[in-house]
């Protein structure tokens, strides 16, 4: 007798843990500082453009195909046609790639949770000695790192409905309290209000054709790495999704959800570094290393820093494990559907497969730094090889396969069985068979001219 397969229990348990899945490093981090480096306020026009509209087409197609289906990524696409069979494979790898060096990070940022918590915050704040130093000793970010994929391990054994869906209704609310009263706190500090307006009023100064397609090229490279797209994350979750629960309207809470995180999240470190560089628009521009060199010099000099940047980091590692949380779910999903295992020993093969390649990660800042893959640290790799090339042709090839194989009925059908109306419909059919397919040639054709 074949296994019932497992669901979300409730419509509100659904968008908890794909918002979870959403909401992670890419919104606390990534978006405020390309958000400052796109001329502010223009980058958040064209990023909410493009997430009602782009973002909306990509998940409720991934979401339905899962419903649909009701299968893990690589079974989902060989049911909707044989002929794209391969694209399965191609969607499964993403996860697998991403998830070792994503729980390599949430170490990180656990490290620094642990240093904020014990009083030791200010000693963080430097110009990078001590985050270069915790990089380049191999066993403290391996211990950090085993902690973190640990805790994430421990969800995905109790399963969807005890584990998955259960922690985001409790972290999720958690999360948007802390985003909330840690973005209202910011703006009290003397000259945040000017940070503020930077990050929020359209900055057309010396704004030519050119800027705007880099901002264009850069929001729809948020926008994957922020919505969990083409990771095969969203058609696992869909295949959990409960047949009478409105798909359309759930995708639209979860779009919201992650976008308004975003922009907190923005809210929070842009006005606070601006005030605190005395309006040096430079100091935003630090990439991944705002998080852990520039915001501890912040919270340094900042009254009541201490408890603000444990607050902070507490956030973070809050936002990392909801999404470790589905992205180690997904190749779990993968592993027990192919191998007919249980989620005890699938989820321990799966997180012993992490822990090893996770490893490559944790060396390669540390004995292994003098090893590279065409000129990349192994992280560096994994991100490059994962965001910038497979996402963008999974999502290509997912657009192709529903706007012009399986047809754009097969995603309506399934929005229609939860729904009395498919509002969008015009709009997706738009999208799905013109927009998005050339807006994944664009990002594509620009990731291979900027990594030559």
């Amino acid at each position: 007798m074949e296994k019932k397969k497992e669901s979300f229990g409730s419509k509100i348990g659904f968008i908890f843990a794909a918002a979870g899945s959403a909401v992670g490093l890419g919104n606390i981090w990534r978006f405020p500082y390309l958000a400052a480096k796109y001329g502010g306020g223009i980058f958040l026009l064209v990023y909410i453009i493009l997430a009602i509209t782009f973002g909306f087409s990509l998940m409720i197609t991934e979401i339905a195909i899962g419903r649909k289906t009701g299968k893990s990524v690589i079974g989902a696409y060989k049911d909707v046609d044989k002929r794209f069979a391969f694209l399965g494979p191609i969607a499964a790898a993403v996860p697998f790639i991403i998830t070792p060096y994503y729980c390599v990070i949430g170490g990180w940022v656990l490290k620094y949770l642990c240093v904020f918590c014990t009083g030791a915050g200010k000693s963080v704040a430097d110009e990078g000695e001590f985050f270069t130093g915790f990089i380049g000793r191999w066993y403290e970010p391996a211990l950090f790192f085993v902690v973190f994929a640990a805790i994430t391990a421990l969800v995905v054994i109790l399963g969807v409905q005890k584990g998955i869906e259960l922690i985001s209704k409790v972290l999720m609310p958690v999360l948007l309290v802390l985003i909330v009263g840690i973005a209202i706190y910011t703006m009290t500090i003397p000259g945040a209000i000017s940070g503020l307006k930077y990050y929020v009023l359209p900055n057309f100064k010396g704004f030519t054709l050119s800027m705007f397609l880099k901002t264009l090229v850069a929001a729809m490279g948020q926008l994957f790495y922020s919505m969990s797209l083409a990771m095969g994350i969203m058609v696992t979750y869909g295949s959990y999704m409960r047949k009478e629960d409105s798909l359309e309207g759930s995708v639209r809470q979860i779009e919201i959800f992650d976008t308004a995180v975003a922009i907190l999240a923005g809210m929070i470190i842009v006005p606070a570094v601006f005030a605190f560089s005395n309006g040096n628009s430079d100091a935003l521009n630090a990439g991944p290393s705002l998080m852990f060199i520039t915001l501890p010099n912040v919270f340094k000099t900042m009254k009541g820093g201490q408890i603000v940047g444990g607050l902070f980091f507490f956030l973070v590692a809050l936002a990392a494990l909801t999404s470790a949380i589905s992205l180690l779910e997904t190749i779990v999903s993968i592993v027990c559907e192919k191998l007919k295992l249980s989620r005890v020993l699938g989820t321990i093969i799966c997180i012993s497969f992490v822990l090893v390649i996770g490893m490559t990660s944790v060396f390669g800042y540390s004995v292994w730094d003098e090893v590279t893959i065409f000129g990349y640290q192994f992280l560096d790799f994994y991100d490059f090889i994962s965001n910038n090339v497979m996402m963008p042709i999974v999502s290509l090839l997912t657009c192709i396969l529903i706007g012009y194989f399986a047809k754009t009925k097969f995603i309506e059908e399934e929005v229609l069985s939860g729904e009395k109306k498919f509002a969008a419909k015009g709009l997706y059919k738009v999208m799905i068979l013109a927009i998005c397919p050339l807006c994944m040639l664009v990002i594509l054709i620009s990731n291979f001219f900027l990594s030559l």
